[in-house]
């Protein structure tokens, strides 16, 4: 397994350190990571076509770019992976050809081969796609078996529109899946939020999908800004301090969910991912040290036996929130998992809208908010 990371920004393309000698004629997968304003039209996809010709080149709109072990901003991070032993299929589906992100998740994990299948990387659309039925409609097929790891496209801290991109230019509403094929693929993930909770469980007494109306039967956007206090005035964009942490129904483990925005006609607050009803919820607020340091976690996570093993190349999804919040610190978070890994580890990504893994090993997927997500690739 070979890898080339470049970063291009300001007309510039910079060069990782760490690069080996890839023939790029013989890459089977090139991954760019660039700024919405960057990868609109087809200027971007045709000059990675051209440049890896024969490999699969997939493309996503951020809120920020991952190159090595730090953050960018209006810049394109692309990493090219040419693999000694792994086959690849890619896939995508349009949301506007489905009636539901379910049957999209369904559709899109369908027109993978199941044989020989050891890993599935999905990048998909971040403002008009239910992250949460996607990731339900892709593992109502996959039962577990393998996992599913990836994100929703970012758009800075605008909200507005998101693209991803296929063999050809990014576009709004698209859906794109790699699948990874072979028995020498290693493949290892970690999540952590990093999050402090406060104020007693409460139960989400009224819901739809991703809307949430009541809690404990108050109106919850009310109980909500009561809690935020003077950071009430500022919703929704103070909202991205004050996630809520979500016991799902039949689930031990609590995922996070951030408010995207709010409804007046209705009074309901809007999730990045869904908030059943019958949910158990508590408040979070925001704890700098403890952010860099869940980044940490989630690296030792994906990376149990790191004093055997150091992985070729760490796949790094950490949530716009996140950004927001820890600013000028940002690249605090990088560098921790920097040093966990070592110098011989390649990073990349990209922060996003939503965070897509399982929680744990052995685990179906599950999308997050507000989390560091990490996903290690290598072959044997």
């Amino acid at each position: 397994m070979k890898i080339e990371s470049l970063l291009i920004k300001d007309g510039q393309t910079l060069a990782d350190e760490k690069n080996d000698l890839l023939d790029r004629d013989k890459a089977d997968l090139v991954i760019g990571f660039g700024a919405r304003t960057r990868l609109g039209g087809t200027e971007v996809y045709e000059y990675l076509s051209a440049m890896y010709p024969n490999a699969i080149i997939l493309l996503c709109s951020t809120a920020g770019e991952i190159f090595g072990n730090s953050v960018h901003d209006e810049s394109i991070s692309v990493t090219a992976i040419s693999f000694q032993k792994t086959k690849l299929k890619s896939v995508s589906v349009d949301i506007q050809n489905h009636d539901s992100s379910f049957s999209a998740g369904q559709e899109l994990f369908g027109l993978l081969d199941n044989e020989g299948l050891s890993y599935v990387l999905v990048l998909s659309d971040g403002s008009t796609v239910n992250g949460s039925e996607l990731v339900r409609g892709m593992e109502g097929s996959n039962k577990g078996r393998v996992p599913i790891t990836g994100g929703l496209a970012g758009d800075a801290a605008r909200f507005e529109t998101t693209l991803v991109g296929l063999n050809g230019p990014a576009q709004t509403g698209k859906i794109a899946a790699i699948g990874f094929y072979g028995k020498d693929l290693l493949i290892t993930h970690g999540s952590m939020g990093g999050w402090d909770m406060f104020g007693p469980e409460r139960k989400v007494t009224r819901a739809k999908a991703n809307k949430l109306f009541e809690i404990d039967g108050n109106n919850a956007l009310e109980l909500y800004k009561i809690y935020l206090g003077k950071y009430a005035d500022e919703l929704p964009g103070s909202a991205l301090l004050f996630p809520l942490a979500v016991t799902l129904p039949g689930h031990n483990e609590s995922v996070v969910r951030t408010i995207l925005s709010i409804d007046a006609t209705d009074q309901s607050m809007v999730f990045a991912g869904d908030v059943p009803e019958g949910s158990l919820v508590r408040f979070m607020k925001a704890n700098f040290d403890k952010l860099i340091d869940a980044a940490t976690q989630a690296a030792l996570q994906s990376f149990p036996e790191r004093i055997e093993y150091t992985p070729k190349l760490a796949l790094l999804i950490s949530c716009v929130g996140r950004k927001i919040i820890l600013d000028k610190r940002i690249d605090e978070e990088v560098d921790a998992i920097s040093d966990t890994f070592g110098d011989s580890t390649f990073l990349t990504g990209f922060y996003s809208y939503g965070e897509i893994s399982p929680l744990s090993r052995n685990n179906p997927c599950e999308l997050h908010n507000q989390t560091m997500t990490i996903t290690t690739i290598d072959e044997k």
